[in-house]
């Protein structure tokens, strides 16, 4: 992938984060006690770069991409954008959202069905009441790969096939001319044959626009063909990360390697047992230790961190392009 090694380089050697989150936390009360939704997340996105963020449901993915939006506000921490912290008043938060926007995984659920797809794309530039509408509606939709545009503007939502749908919402982000797309499980709902086209767009929106993505999912084989770089999290916090091929070529996280084990081409199925442990209830030492096939299979005890592994918190990962893991027995192994 020279294009990744590219971006990835460029990063590393520029440190151009475009959009951060720093030593973040976001908590939730859930039955008179804190959920740790975000447990102390670095991350970054680099201009031109995209980043997969990747982790079972309920880790917290979500809730960070909520936050790295502004529609939540961190416990601490804090999201920079641009290399400015992120400002909550009204008039901040709605200039923020013309730079960062985001693409969810239902167009059918994110868009009105009474709306037309013209009404759709147009909202946005309405609400911040940008001049030359039809232009801006007529650029975004063909940008999003519906062409001719003016052929779609008066077609509703159920008129439309579901990879058109997601093209329709993502057209919606465009019309702002933002600078980051946050795509939340953007072609989860889509069939196999429509998912390798939206891919695709977002590849070439990149390339011709400059964008900068982070895109949320369960699927590292959509990260590994979409992502520059990948950040694997587990309960509230990024366990593994780095560039993509490195980290899906050689996972060193056991939470990774299970990940990984699930694709087609894996030789060798992990297992894990139980759900991820409850938010309010994390455990101590390392937050994986009560599903860990390592432990389980006594091969930490071989290497003499299991105590370690049950007991000792292991340091929140900084937002650095090289590759790095949280993991006890990871540290041995390298």
């Amino acid at each position: 992938m020279t294009e990744t090694q590219t971006t990835a380089e460029a990063v590393a050697t520029t440190g151009r984060a475009l959009l951060e989150a720093r030593d973040l936390h976001v908590q939730f009360s859930s039955r008179g006690r804190r959920a740790r939704a975000v447990d102390g997340v670095n991350l970054a996105v680099g201009a031109g770069e995209i980043v997969a963020l990747v982790g079972e449901s309920g880790c917290g993915k979500t809730t960070l991409a909520r936050t790295l939006l502004g529609l939540e506000r961190p416990t601490s921490g804090e999201v920079r954008y641009g290399g400015a912290p992120l400002s909550y008043s009204s008039r901040a938060l709605k200039d923020y959202r013309r730079q960062v926007q985001l693409v969810l995984q239902d167009p059918m659920g994110s868009l009105n069905p009474r709306h037309t797809v013209y009404e759709a794309v147009a909202e946005g530039p309405r609400i911040h009441g940008l001049p030359d509408e039809r232009e801006i509606v007529t650029t975004a939709l063909s940008r999003a790969g519906l062409r001719p545009p003016d052929r779609f503007f008066l077609r509703y939502p159920h008129e439309l096939s579901g990879g058109q749908r997601q093209r329709v919402v993502i057209a919606g982000a465009l019309a702002l001319d933002p600078k980051v797309l946050i795509a939340d499980e953007p072609v989860a709902s889509l069939d196999a044959s429509v998912r390798g086209e939206i891919l695709a767009l977002l590849l070439r929106l990149r390339s011709e626009l400059g964008l900068s993505a982070l895109v949320v999912t369960h699927d590292l084989g959509l990260a590994w063909n979409i992502a520059d770089r990948v950040a694997v999290m587990y309960l509230g916090r990024i366990v593994e990360s780095g560039p993509v091929e490195q980290v899906l070529t050689a996972p060193r996280h056991p939470y990774t390697q299970a990940l990984m084990s699930v694709l087609p081409e894996s030789p060798e199925r992990v297992v894990l047992t139980g759900e991820p442990p409850d938010p309010t209830r994390i455990p101590g030492g390392c937050r994986f230790h009560a599903r860990c096939q390592v432990l389980a299979s006594g091969q930490a005890a071989e290497a003499g961190v299991d105590a370690r592994c049950r007991g000792e918190l292991l340091d929140i990962l900084p937002a650095v392009p090289e590759a790095q893991t949280a993991c006890h027995y990871a540290a041995t192994t390298t």
